[in-house]
This record gives structure tokens, sequence and C-alpha cells, in this order.
């Protein structure tokens, strides 16, 4: 399956891009396709990895679901992936999307990137630790930020305080 990370670095390579080396360190912990399938089930695969999307409201895809969008206890989300701690159930909100929705990420713990898949403009948030796609953020949240971070819950675990 061509996914953007393998279309950008298919793209820079037959370019002769000098940066392509700076892609494979750009996160901490980087493995490849065949190490991450034997961490993560077949659904976080998806959507960590190959930046699949969840069927809103069931949080669902590939037979697996989450049940982080009813979490309302106090404690912290971490990423499926690398469990780097990534919000807080401080700022997560009820967004009447269907995802779990939070105003702001865990300082220093996300990252962005364009995203112009769908013939729409957007922002990727992913894992600054292992570079898993968590989802997106958009311009339309509650105070203080006016951000929603956009989540597949699939991409998350959750440890209760």
């Amino acid at each position: 399956m061509l996914t953007r990370r393998i279309f950008i670095t298919t793209t820079l390579a037959a370019a002769g891009a000098t940066a392509l080396p700076a892609l494979a360190a750009e996160f901490e912990i980087t493995l490849s396709d065949a190490e991450w399938k034997k961490r993560l089930s077949p659904a976080r695969f998806a959507v960590l990895r190959q930046e699949a999307t969840e069927k809103p409201f069931s949080n669902s895809l590939k037979g697996e679901s989450s049940p982080l969008l009813k979490e309302a206890r106090s404690g912290t989300y971490t990423c499926a992936g690398c469990d780097l701690p990534v919000y807080s159930s401080e700022t997560k909100y009820d967004s009447g999307t269907g995802w779990p929705s939070f105003y702001d990420a865990i300082k220093g713990n996300v990252g962005t990137k364009e995203d112009n898949t769908l013939f729409s403009k957007r922002t990727e948030v992913h894992c600054r630790r292992c570079g898993g796609h968590l989802g997106h953020v958009f311009n339309d949240g509650p105070k203080p930020t006016g951000k929603r971070h956009c989540l597949n819950g699939l991409a998350l675990n959750f440890t209760a305080a």
C-alpha cells in the first residue's frame, strides 16, 4: 500500500535529494513495517503507520474498536506505538464529532505537518517520538486554545490517574 511516507521517500530518492538520510533519523523510534506489525494490531498499524481513520462514534476499524471516545476518568493518553504521554484528560472534551477530542497536547510530545489529502488542507498530528499518526488538528475548538485535536482512539492508550 502506498503511504505518504513511502511516496515522499520515493520522490526524494528519485530527485536525488540529500535530505533522505535525515528522514530515517527524524524520530527517536524508527522501526521497519515488519517490526511495527509485530508490535501493533492490524487496526493500530493501519492508523499509526498508514494514516487510516476510524469510523466516527464507533471508533472502529478492521474489526477492532476503542473505548476512548467515552473515557471520562482522569489520566493520561499515550501513543499506542511507543507509550509516550501525548494528551492529558484535563484537555479532553466532547466535540460531538465522534472521535476523542482535546484542546491541547502535552507540550513537546506531538508534532504536526501539512496534510493535503482528501482534496483539502489539514494539519496532521503525530507522536514526536515514533511518528505515529494520531489524527488531525482543526481551528474550531474551545478556549483557551481554539484548537480541536481530533484523534483516533486506536492510536492511543489510556492510563488512569
